[in-house]
């Protein structure tokens, strides 16, 4: 009798182990990295979920843009892209410096903006935290990502105390075929590291 008691037991604490664990890997509450790169959307490492902002985003995607504050419009809207690296796979940190590149977005209009790792803005006063559509101009575009500003660059977006962050790619009145055919139809920003502080130190 003791030992079913303690089986019982010990399924039950297992059980809401797994459970309380899943839940807050979901929700972007643990492990502490917090990006909202998830879903299955995946176009040259930036990622997204179409589902959010609609009646069938299911309740982990819904716990996940409550945690990270997201303005989850319907996809007819907007939709969202997210990556935490950069082309070469390695996690973006404040310490190096990025070359942030583009162009044309099959979207009304669009914007990139820097999340430290608590997925808020950096806490700084430099009020560079992101590039969009009416800065960039039409046709090709550039931005430096780098804890401060460099000379010759047009654009910047400070990454002083971010940490390790996240970029997240907004696309307002996204085109029709970007909706159909994402991985086709749209060409993401490249992210590529130029160099780190670490690495000039050595």
């Amino acid at each position: 009798m003791m030992r079913r008691v303690l089986a019982y037991l010990a399924a039950l604490v297992l059980g809401s182990a797994i459970g309380l664990g899943s839940a807050l890997a979901m929700a972007g509450l643990w492990p502490s990295r917090g990006a909202l790169a998830f879903g299955d959307v995946d176009v040259d490492g930036w990622r997204s979920d179409f589902a959010i902002g609609s009646e069938a985003a299911d309740p982990y995607t819904r716990a996940r843009v409550a945690r990270h504050g997201l303005l989850a419009l319907a996809k007819s809207e907007a939709v969202y892209f997210t990556r935490a690296t950069d082309d070469a796979g390695r996690p973006l940190r404040e310490g190096c410096r990025y070359r942030l590149s583009g162009g044309t977005m099959p979207a009304g209009w669009w914007s990139v903006t820097l999340y430290d790792a608590r997925s808020m803005l950096a806490d700084n006063t430099d009020g560079a935290a992101s590039i969009d559509a009416s800065r960039a101009g039409t046709g090709p575009w550039e931005a430096l990502i780098a804890d401060h500003r460099s000379t010759g660059a047009a654009h910047w977006i400070s990454s002083r105390n971010a940490g390790t962050f996240d970029l997240t790619l907004r696309l307002y009145m996204p085109e029709p075929a970007l909706l159909a055919q994402p991985s086709k139809t749209l060409v993401p920003p490249r992210v590529e590291r130029l160099d780190c502080a670490s690495e000039a130190a050595t």
